[in-house]
């Protein structure tokens, strides 16, 4: 009979793990353009039209410019995220497919001075 008692507890204790390993990469966050994306900094995080599903494209000096959000070795991909391997090896996120990125003239949490960057570089959207 104890073992009924603490059947809901590990059940409870089992739950909150699971949603911990499966815990968005992201935060939305209130801007000038509306609800975006960003990471746990709350930097605006961005999309490149030049990458394809599950690929990215932008890499390098691009890569400097265009910071990618990496993901450790521990993360697990969930909730419309998932993790893709760079061409270098590393990690990064990607939601619905699309990698996901910083911008580095970006100084401040909320910036969005990436937007639009000669049409290929648009805000994440939740």
């Amino acid at each position: 009979m104890k073992a009924v008692k603490f059947l809901p507890i590990l059940i409870l204790a089992s739950t909150a793990a699971t949603a911990a390993l499966a815990a968005e990469p992201v935060k939305t966050v209130e801007t000038s353009k509306g609800k975006v994306l960003a990471g746990e900094n709350g930097m605006t995080l961005y999309t490149f039209k030049n990458d394809k599903k599950d690929v990215s494209n932008c890499n390098d000096d691009c890569a400097k410019a265009w910071p990618p959000l990496m993901a450790d070795a521990k993360a697990k991909a969930g909730n419309g995220y998932s993790i893709i391997k760079r061409k270098d090896g590393s990690m990064q996120w990607a939601k619905g497919g699309m990698p996901l990125y910083f911008f580095v003239k970006d100084t401040k949490a909320g910036d969005v001075a990436g937007d639009g960057f000669k049409g290929v570089w648009d805000v994440a959207r939740p």
